[in-house]
């Protein structure tokens, strides 16, 4: 497993990292050059520091964890960034399995949703016992070792180790969507940047036009008296979409009698945790929130399960978990996917191996969960709503900076290296 080590140049004089023979290692145990099970190793100075502890989607078991098994847990502080299962759910394991001693840091509404989403992550996982990581119980304990900060959801990590200072991204976005800010530019010097790469040269549409494809598909799918499936996180982007949704169906009447389902075991619970720290989503939010709760949906009920749906005419389901894995989503994409008035809207990143990621390629059949074949005759549509930075993000976001040394996680192979390349070009008249 490749690992970097001391950077070659830093514009900040006063630092040097190869002082007295140390060297500042830097080691991803996952996404190094994949999306999925992001957990970034780095060593400096006898400390150790553990960026994110998350799982691949696409596995299951063991084979879903970081490699753990290339470091030695027990001299580790872990710091944590989002809450998403790519990024905090192998977390229980790696404190309740392993010898790790140390500390671990999330941001408050992290710790929130980090146990509402892990444990409807150890329900609804279709895997044997032998391949559980962990159980309820462990996701409890895990809570006592957790100390939080001040901020919602996903953070950035700055760490200052010896005067060298390092910035971890985690997912970033420096785009506001219609109830969280964009990321901030930290303002300060850096000698390293440890950024995503999800995207990697590829550009976003302009919100207006994913908004006005979304809608679309929508509308003309319902019209035609189909079903649309939207399968997405639990938390996150569902809001963004939710908020998308109540509000076309508040200026369309004629929509009015077709029912919108948030398919979660988690809408009540996940819903009170936006609701408590309204405070720090964006001024739209916040001036909506003096006169009503934004987040109090009109057209929008919520589905705990396929046993409470009923199934007759158009209707919109967006359910979890995103990558049709297992779970509402999975079981609703077996119901419908057969029938060509029905459609799936993709509506942001999804993990190479997923099921989700297979049809966004258009296959004439997938194998359903009890291992017989279905024809796909569903239109497939993906508009990405990503809280993730393309190119031009990314490009901004390192000119502002300026760090001597970047190092590119969290995206496939073939994105990763374009962007490499890109990148390379840009900065061929910088010390970076």
């Amino acid at each position: 497993m490749a690992s970097t080590g001391p950077p070659q140049s830093l514009k900040r004089s006063d630092t040097s990292l190869t002082r007295e023979g140390d060297q500042l290692i830097i080691t991803p145990l996952g996404a190094g050059n994949e999306v999925g099970r992001s957990c970034v190793y780095m060593s400096y100075k006898g400390k150790t520091i553990l960026f994110d502890c998350g799982i691949h989607p696409a596995y299951s078991g063991m084979a879903a964890l970081p490699y753990f098994d290339e470091i030695d847990p027990s001299t580790i502080y872990p710091s944590m960034n989002g809450f998403h299962l790519d990024h905090a759910a192998s977390l229980p394991y790696f404190l309740e399995k392993t010898t790790f001693k140390g500390r671990v840091f999330m941001t408050h509404a992290t710790k929130a949703i980090y146990k509402l989403l892990l444990s409807d992550y150890v329900k609804v996982s279709k895997v044997s016992v032998e391949d559980m990581l962990y159980d309820e119980q462990d996701i409890l304990r895990s809570m006592d070792k957790i100390e939080s900060g001040n901020v919602l959801g996903a953070a950035m990590f700055m760490v200052d180790i010896a005067g060298v200072r390092v910035l971890y991204t985690g997912d970033y976005s420096c785009e506001e969507d219609l109830h969280l800010r964009a990321t901030e530019i930290p303002q300060f010097s850096l000698d390293i940047c440890i950024i995503e790469s999800t995207y990697g040269v590829q550009l976003h549409q302009p919100r207006n036009v994913r908004e006005k494809r979304f809608t679309n598909v929508i509308h003309s799918t319902i019209s035609q008296g189909g079903c649309v499936l939207i399968p997405a996180f639990a938390l996150g982007r569902a809001q963004e979409l939710l908020l998308i949704l109540d509000e076309y169906w508040s200026n369309h009447p004629e929509l009015h009698s077709i029912p919108i389902y948030y398919a979660s075991s988690l809408t009540k619970r996940c819903m009170a945790v936006y609701q408590t720290y309204i405070n720090s989503m964006n001024e739209r939010i916040l001036n909506q929130f003096s006169n009503s709760n934004p987040f109090d949906f009109k057209h929008i009920s919520p589905l705990k399960s396929i046993e409470n749906f009923n199934d007759v005419g158009p209707s919109v389901v967006m359910a979890s978990p995103n990558g049709l894995q297992s779970g509402l989503s999975r079981q609703l994409f077996e119901m419908w996917c057969s029938d060509k008035k029905n459609a799936c809207v993709i509506p942001g990143y999804v993990v190479v191996g997923t099921l989700a990621k297979t049809i966004i390629n258009e296959p004439k059949e997938v194998t359903l969960m009890n291992g017989l074949t279905a024809h796909i005759n569903m239109q497939v549509h993906y508009i990405s709503f990503s809280a993730h930075a393309d190119f031009a993000q990314t490009s901004t976001f390192l000119k502002e900076l300026m760090p001597p040394n970047i190092i590119l996680v969290h995206g496939e192979a073939n994105e990763m290296g374009r962007l490499k390349q890109k990148l390379i070009t840009q900065f061929s008249d910088r010390n970076t």
